[in-house]
């Protein structure tokens, strides 16, 4: 870390802002897009901070390094030149190339750019990726440090506030933000589009607080350098102003996201008393690839013990989520003093079980309370810092409230594993607000996702020891109520001692040629106990689990899709399984003798959830009546 800093290396800084504030006009300008004005603003805190960090632009990956964090993405342009003028990127390619789909240096920073941590999307995301990763670095022994840059705008956003809890509740004394309080908006001033006193809520939180000159190098850097024997979380305030640098943009807010013309630009570089050669970098421009390929993230390595599975007796009736919280403290266990395990829980441990990890490992069970956006977010950013994380939450708060930061952490690549309980329908009582009925339609719509929907408390306990080992992204969603396990032909569990888990694999639990049950999660259950019953009246049913619904090889069963196919699905019935599978059957030009869809058709009233399934179709009752009046 840089320490204070002399006045000739302060000197070098500013002149480099200088510098800057040229390259952002004229990427802006090269571009006919971004925001020059809030770059312009904050170059010379994100100079200070990059400069500050300990970061080596020769080795941007090393694990040991500090993390720097932009919240307000879209000043992409001050961030770019900031890196390319420390050493980090190409400055040419970044001036040429800036937002070019031939080129990496996207309109909002990209993770993995050497020196970008975090792919920011909308507002008031970053300090709760700053929050995460300074928590990973306390839990893994490192205490490097993490420093945000955030604007004055996001401050108005809930999850700001959430994680500025968290940070001191939890003692992230090596996190410090740096705030541009330009006091400027898309629609004007920030004061009076939603006023914020945001030096009063930090200090209220329990922040140290310092205010500085945001364009002045000294203040900056001696904030810096007293952050570094902070006891507490510290936020810098740096009064900025927009289009800091040249005159006619001072103040403007239509320069937020307006760049200049090249007119304008030469006239700005004029005043900078910098080279405009904004032509070399339009002829550099015009040779670029039509796109670019994706940017490749460096990781550290999670490689846990997961232990030996446990098989759970058919005769005992257990549920999901108990398994799941057996498996998750199981790994805790077995990791605890080799690798750091992070459970994030929201005040509903009782519930999704993840209270068999605090009994293993207190001090690495993180409890959030309800502030379910800050917990998905900083659980993402955990986990690309060598932490094995998890979340835990209801389905309802874990997918549908917190979607666009799953999205994010979609987008980060990021490495979290995700536990949600009581989805579908069998949540019950609680009713329709809290009834998941779209989690496999939502995480249908990221690229990147991995779901797992296990039938029974054999699958689950597989299946988490899985994950957990496997890199990327993964959901496992689970229901409420207790079953028995299930059981092969024998009466031996299907899911025992020899099974093991794959994802995407499609299980055939019963073959059948009359009629072929396509089903998921604890609806198995169900499926399975129609097709015994409809076997002993000279009916076979073939029931396949499909545990995998956005990875399922169909093609490894499709010898069971030339009878009456029926999908079934705690779900809403046009998002989910079914329609996965109706594309897979028409995309493959297989054609059933006949093909149903049955799901959730509308929100649910409150009530016991095999009545909700009797009501549904899903009960193993009315899926043996179903398949009799199909046979008549």
């Amino acid at each position: 870390m840089a320490g204070l800093r002399t006045r000739k290396e302060l000197k070098r800084l500013e002149d480099l802002g200088r510098i800057c504030r040229g390259d952002i006009i004229k990427m802006t300008t090269v571009a006919n897009s971004g925001h020059p004005g809030g770059s312009m603003s904050s170059i010379d805190i994100f100079l200070s901070i990059y400069d500050f960090a300990k970061n080596d632009p020769n080795k941007p990956f090393d694990p040991e390094r500090d993390r720097v964090i932009v919240s307000h993405g879209h000043t992409s342009p001050g961030v770019y030149s900031t890196l390319g003028r420390l050493g980090f990127v190409d400055i040419d390619e970044v001036i040429a190339g800036f937002r070019h789909p031939g080129s990496i240096f996207e309109g909002h920073i990209t993770r993995g750019i050497p020196g970008v941590e975090w792919t920011t999307g909308n507002l008031g995301q970053g300090l709760s990726v700053g929050v995460g990763m300074a928590l990973a670095s306390k839990l893994s022994g490192k205490n490097n440090r993490v420093f945000v840059a955030m604007s004055d705008a996001e401050q108005a956003k809930g999850q700001v506030g959430e994680a500025r809890r968290t940070a001191v509740k939890y003692g992230l004394d090596n996190l410090v933000v740096v705030i541009d309080y330009n006091n400027a908006q898309i629609s004007g001033r920030a004061r009076d589009i939603m006023y914020v006193d945001i030096k009063a809520n930090y200090l209220a939180d329990g922040w140290k607080v310092i205010e500085v000159d945001g364009h002045d190098y000294l203040e900056l850097n001696e904030a810096l350098v007293e952050a570094e024997d902070s006891k507490r979380p510290m936020v810098v305030i740096g009064k900025t102003i927009m289009g800091k640098g040249v005159s006619f943009m001072e103040g403007d807010v239509s320069y937020h996201g307006k760049p200049l013309d090249f007119e304008k630009a030469a006239l700005a570089l004029a005043e900078l008393g910098l080279e405009n050669d904004i032509d070399r970098f339009v002829q550099m421009r015009k040779g670029l690839p039509s796109y670019h390929e994706p940017v490749q993230t460096i990781d550290e390595d999670v490689n846990p013990f997961t232990g030996d599975p446990v098989v759970y007796p058919v005769e005992k009736k257990t549920d999901n989520r108990s398994a799941f919280g057996k498996a998750v403290g199981d790994i805790g266990r077995l990791n605890k003093g080799r690798l750091p395990v992070m459970v994030v829980d929201c005040d509903l441990k009782p519930s999704t079980k993840v209270s068999e990890f605090e009994k293993v490992w207190p001090e690495n069970f993180v409890q959030i309370g309800v502030q379910e956006h800050n917990a998905a977010t900083l659980a993402g950013a955990a986990s690309v810092c060598g932490v094995l994380t998890f979340f835990a939450d209801f389905g309802v708060f874990g997918v549908d409230e917190t979607y666009n930061q799953q999205r994010l952490n979609d987008i980060n690549k990021a490495n979290v594993k995700i536990g949600v309980t009581h989805v579908g329908i069998d949540v019950g009582e609680d009713g329709k607000t809290h009834h998941c009925l779209d989690y496999i339609g939502a995480l249908r719509n990221f690229y990147g996702f991995k779901l797992i929907v296990p039938a029974d408390p054999n699958q689950t306990d597989k299946a988490v020891r899985f994950m957990s080992e496997t890199k990327g992204n993964f959901v496992i969603a689970m229901g409420r109520s207790t079953m028995n396990p299930v059981a092969d032909e024998n009466g031996t569990p299907f899911f025992g001692e020899e099974y093991e888990f794959e994802y995407g694999k499609v299980d055939v639990i019963r073959k059948g040629k009359d009629i072929t049950l396509v089903t998921t999660g604890q609806v198995t259950h169900q499926a399975v106990r129609a097709a015994d019953e409809l076997r002993s009246h000279g009916i076979e049913v073939a029931v396949l689990n499909v545990s995998c619904p956005l990875g399922a090889d169909f093609e490894s069963v499709k010898e069971f899709f030339s009878s009456i196919v029926i999908s079934l699905e705690d779900h809403n019935v046009a998002s989910g399984l079914g329609s996965i599978l109706a594309d897979y059957l028409v995309g493959s030009r297989i054609i059933p003798k006949s093909f149903e869809k049955v799901g959730v058709e509308r929100y649910m009233f409150s009530g016991d959830n095999e009545l909700l399934y009797d009501l549904s179709g899903l009960s193993s009752k009315a899926i043996v009546e179903r398949i009799r009046g199909i046979i008549k």
